[in-house]
């Protein structure tokens, strides 16, 4: 049997509620067959592995490296769970709170967010959704991402956060009614948008420690100096040196990438740029004991060291 891991949530309406902005058929279709497609064909891509105990949220953070079947139904069951919390028959057509100061500040209006998000909505070719989305260091921004992409994931690239409004752009959401006329639709969907929700989504995002993992996770420097590192030392810690004595030039090349590298300002910290250092001087040591053709028992030593090292920058990464 598949695992229940995941399910399509409650909808807070009935599927005529939103009429006539979006009608009946389009809202069971979509809902009762599209979504409830990639919440199947999720709970199948997860089963019998790791990722069935894990958090949607934190696994579309590598959505791009766990593969197509994660990536795509992953994120349409995450964007359409989102997407339909915000639709309401009765919305608050106004932000409260914290959010429309932050609109106010990062776009001057309401109406300028809202023109923002229908540019990104019409330029994106093709299928995709268009978001507002909290950045890692905490500012407002608007993006556009293809298919089931979303800011949360790494496919992102430098656009990367946590979304508290998405507009689904793909035919399905509004062909029924509206044809191939998709700025109609976006001009509709403002009538049953619910600024209540996307303020406490807004709030939620704001102290979300998600923010702080999307952030190391764009860190691409850390990443490869890590990839590398796996790949030398766990075969160490079964006997098999042969991958650090020919790749420890790699590890040098890493650290120095590291250290050369934008640091991301929630860990621009003197402790970090200390344990940078330090790993390249771990990194050089061990390069010299492998050209040197050092016993297993110091370069295993000297890897261990720049293992330590890597994972304190791990660690202060983590608080």
């Amino acid at each position: 049997a598949v695992s229940a891991q995941f399910s399509l949530p409650p909808l807070e309406y009935s599927y005529n509620a939103l009429e006539p902005y979006i009608d009946a058929m389009t809202m069971e279709i979509h809902y009762s067959k599209h979504h409830q497609g990639y919440v199947n064909n999720l709970n199948k891509a997860v089963e019998g592995t790791r990722l069935a105990e894990m958090p949607l949220d934190e696994m579309l953070i590598n959505a791009e490296a766990r593969g197509a079947a994660i990536r795509n139904n992953g994120g349409g069951h995450y964007n359409h769970s989102l997407f339909w919390s915000i639709l309401s028959p009765e919305p608050d057509k106004t932000p409260n709170g914290n959010l429309a100061t932050a609109i106010q500040a990062t776009f001057g209006s309401l109406d300028s967010l809202k023109k923002a998000l229908n540019i990104a909505a019409t330029k994106r070719f093709g299928s995709g959704w268009a978001w507002l989305y909290v950045t890692p260091d905490k500012k407002l921004a608007v993006s556009s991402s293809p298919n089931q992409d979303n800011p949360l994931m790494d496919a992102a690239g430098s656009e990367r956060g946590i979304p508290i409004l998405g507009i689904d752009v793909w035919e399905h959401a509004y062909y029924l009614k509206y044809q191939n006329k998709r700025g109609d639709y976006l001009g509709a969907i403002w009538n049953v948008l619910d600024w209540e929700r996307v303020s406490e989504n807004y709030d939620k995002a704001m102290s979300s420690p998600l923010l702080l993992k999307i952030e190391k996770d764009s860190w691409t420097a850390l990443k490869d100096f890590h990839k590398v590192m796996a790949q030398t030392y766990h075969p160490m810690e079964e006997g098999n040196f042969t991958p650090i004595r020919t790749r420890s030039g790699e590890l040098v090349e890493k650290a120095e990438l590291l250290a050369s590298s934008p640091i991301p300002s929630s860990f621009n910290t003197t402790a970090i740029k200390t344990a940078i250092n330090d790993l390249i001087m771990g990194s050089k040591k061990l390069h010299k004991l492998a050209l040197k053709k050092g016993n297993d028992s110091k370069v295993k030593d000297s890897l261990d060291a720049l293992h330590d090292v890597f994972h304190t920058i791990q660690g202060l990464c983590s608080h």
